[in-house]
């Protein structure tokens, strides 16, 4: 005769799976808090004072849109590429662009500087903050 399983077990086995999963993923995020590694929305996170995430019609999203810009977070060598999101993203909500530049104290002046350069030759509307990256 074959014995039939009782809902009890499957209840349990579930109930252990979802707890081994939630430790699992605990575990990865302290171990993530604990190296110090920030990707680029941790900083979002931290620092954003308005809509993170953003998404605008054709499906691109702000990484931070306030009242009076819309800014791009990115880091010191994608300086080009961020300048491009945010000039893009400022004429697509008629905010003004903004710019957050992850930089590491080394090459902090080294990425500014061009950034700064590009914005300036062109008489472009586009502020710019720097955080440094630990």
């Amino acid at each position: 005769m074959i014995k039939k399983f009782s809902s009890i077990p499957l209840v349990l086995f579930t109930s252990l799976t979802l707890f081994s999963l939630i430790v699992l993923l605990s575990t990865s995020t302290s171990a993530q808090a604990k190296s110090g590694k920030w990707h680029e929305a941790d900083f979002v996170n931290a620092h954003c004072a308005g809509e993170i995430e953003y998404v605008l019609p054709d499906k691109t999203r702000v990484d931070c849109l306030t009242d009076t810009h819309a800014i791009e977070y990115d880091w010191g060598k994608k300086w080009a590429e961020s300048l491009g999101q945010a000039l893009f993203y400022s004429a697509m909500t008629g905010k003004k662009a903004g710019i957050v530049l992850i930089v590491n104290p080394k090459t902090k002046e080294r990425f500014l500087k061009r950034l700064n350069k590009a914005i300036t030759d062109n008489n472009l509307a586009v502020d710019v903050w720097t955080i440094t990256k630990s």
